[in-house]
């Protein structure tokens, strides 16, 4: 397929399954140039890595067919148009939602200018039992992905004290994402561990880091967002773009790299646009693999 090479529209076949591209030369992030071919593409060439992050998760896609400079709205919902061989999911029984289990699915989801993908911890057909604890690093300005760092390497200090295999990712933004994968669990015992470690955090270190979501009282620090291991709420995937300036991507990196752009003090080395993440999979697979792999009952909090 070559979608990114192809201006308006273009049918395609994609294992099997035909569907049409559409506005393939609409520019969606004007400061680099970036066409909704070239979102095609990047999801079309990430696949291989991505798609394991999505299998047999209900999918929150978040919308934008005018560009990132243009309004935006997320969908949960199967559209009425979407083909008959879209995966479907209902973990909760008014809701129909998209699963994106193979590749023509990922690309339709592409051509609708889902820019975002957004998933639960836990698969449709296993809604209450989560496959992962996530804890979602948000920095409150002045405070910035750096300070995400330091306190992604305490964090990752705490889980290695409990056994905890730790993944780590960057929000694509000015945050950082730690995924841990667990076994066993329920959402309450994940979001309870999150908020104890971030609580523990912020009892060393309150001038840099909050478990509270008022986002007044958040200004310069990194808030742990616990409540994201809720049952209902959503991450955005490993290797989804992000609606920025720039199409820069939720990526996956090493612990080392976290470390040496803290001692660098440079923020720079904590972002990465949808070509350099494509050079990255080529070079490194998938740095993320840990959290889709077996998993750890958790450790009750008094045990410790």
């Amino acid at each position: 397929m070559a979608a990114s090479a192809t201006p308006g529209s273009a049918p395609v076949e994609i294992e099997g399954r035909s569907l049409t591209l559409t506005n393939l030369d609409k520019v969606l992030y004007p400061a680099a140039g970036f066409t909704k071919a070239a979102v095609i593409d990047y999801y079309l060439r990430v696949a291989p890595v991505l798609l394991p992050h999505l299998h047999r998760r209900e999918l929150t896609m978040v919308r934008w067919p005018d560009g990132v400079d243009g309004p935006s709205f997320f969908e949960k919902r199967v559209p009425p148009h979407a083909p008959d061989w879209v995966h479907r999911a209902r973990s909760d029984p008014d809701l129909e939602q998209p699963v994106v289990d193979d590749l023509p699915t990922l690309i339709w989801v592409a051509n609708l200018a889902a820019l975002e993908l957004h998933t639960r911890q836990s698969t449709a057909d296993a809604p209450d039992a989560p496959t992962s604890l996530v804890l979602d690093l948000d920095p409150g300005a002045p405070a910035g992905v750096l300070d995400c760092a330091a306190v992604a390497l305490a964090l990752r200090g705490l889980l290695d004290g409990l056994g905890l295999t730790a993944a780590v990712k960057t929000s694509g933004g000015k945050g950082l994402h730690i995924g841990v994968p667990v076994r066993d669990a329920t959402s309450e015992e994940t979001k309870a561990l999150a908020r104890a470690l971030g609580q523990l955090l912020q009892k060393r270190d309150p001038a840099r880091v909050t478990v509270t979501m008022r986002k007044d009282l958040r200004r310069g620090k990194v808030f742990v967002d616990w409540s994201q291991n809720d049952r209902h709420k959503t991450t955005v995937a490993a290797y989804s773009l992000r609606a920025n300036a720039r199409p820069t991507v939720s990526t996956p990196v090493t612990w080392d790299e976290v470390a040496d752009a803290l001692a660098a003090g440079d923020a720079d080395r904590l972002v990465f646009e949808a070509p350099a993440v494509l050079e990255r999979v080529a070079r490194l697979g998938d740095l993320y693999a840990s959290n889709l792999v077996g998993g750890t009952p958790l450790p009750a909090l008094g045990d410790r």
